[in-house]
């Protein structure tokens, strides 16, 4: 018992003792420098951010936004150009960051095998999507604007980035997919689209008058519409896969303009068939065999 008093007298003397003979000054201006050197280096980084993204931005600018529109290609070069240079900064923040608390990165990373194996396991997959988004650019496979379907994904392109490309739906919804995961893309903003337009008709209908009007229709819509190229083609009676008997014409246009002259020139059709007295139906099948 009484060696227990004087083991606990003796640690205490001594607890005591460090405490009194700590340099606290040192270690409060320590503490000091090292906050207001950090605070120094991200305020710094943090102007080279806003700068940096100001000069590029001024830089892209006049070229994004002439006469004729903003080109794509220029749009997601512009886009990545800024994701490149937001990466840099916030690498070489972070580095400077813990240099400043007197941790040898570098020594670190040659050091640590397992650790180095693990991040370099861990950045396999932002290593590919880089490569992936480097190599869906310089390929020109699509730029934002585009309309297109990757997997089973459609809509328009709206963002490009080193991770990930962002296509918008047609309801609004923002899909964000990884790079490495885009394997087969259908462009559809590069070549002339076809719309198709399909008018119902029944076995009774006399189709034999609606080449006639429907050309009336399109010599009266064709000079509004100057997306369209060339005459709209006339392919006369298709049945569809579903059973339904259609008078098919294909309008060929210039992409993105497809969907909108679909809905036109079919209004306008069954509006003209009926003010010739023709009566179409509303859903027709073909009797199944």
């Amino acid at each position: 018992m009484t060696a227990l008093v004087t083991s606990t007298a003796t640690s205490s003397k001594w607890l005591q003792n460090y405490v009194n003979s700590f340099d606290w000054e040192k270690f409060l201006h320590l503490i000091t420098s090292r906050f207001l050197s950090l605070l120094f280096l991200t305020l710094l980084f943090l102007v080279i951010n806003i700068v940096g993204k100001w000069i590029l931005n001024r830089s892209f600018k006049r070229y994004l936004v002439p006469k004729s529109g903003p080109s794509n290609r220029l749009q997601t070069i512009s886009m990545l150009s800024m994701n490149i240079f937001h990466y840099t900064v916030l690498f070489f923040w972070i580095y400077a960051l813990l240099s400043t608390l007197g941790v040898p990165v570098g020594t670190l990373i040659a050091g640590a095998g397992i650790f180095s194996l693990a991040l370099g396991l861990g950045a396999q997959g932002f290593v590919s999507d880089l490569v992936t988004g480097i190599s869906i650019l310089f390929e020109q496979q699509l730029d934002v604007g585009d309309t297109v379907q990757i997997g089973t994904i459609e809509g328009t392109v709206t963002a490009m980035g080193l991770r990930t490309t962002q296509v918008t739906s047609a309801d609004g919804t923002v899909n964000f997919i990884p790079n490495r995961n885009i394997t087969i893309i259908s462009n559809r903003s590069r070549n002339d689209m076809r719309a198709t337009v399909n008018i119902p008709i029944a076995s009774t209908t006399p189709v034999e008058q609606l080449p006639s009007i429907i050309r009336d229709v399109n010599d009266h819509l064709k000079p509004d519409h100057p997306n369209i190229i060339g005459d709209p083609a006339l392919i006369g009676v298709v049945t569809l896969p579903t059973g339904e008997l259609v008078y098919q014409v294909i309008v060929v246009a210039k992409s993105g303009s497809q969907y909108a002259l679909q809905a036109t020139f079919l209004t306008a059709y069954l509006k003209a068939i009926r003010t010739a007295g023709i009566q179409l139906p509303t859903h027709t099948t073909t009797p199944s065999k």
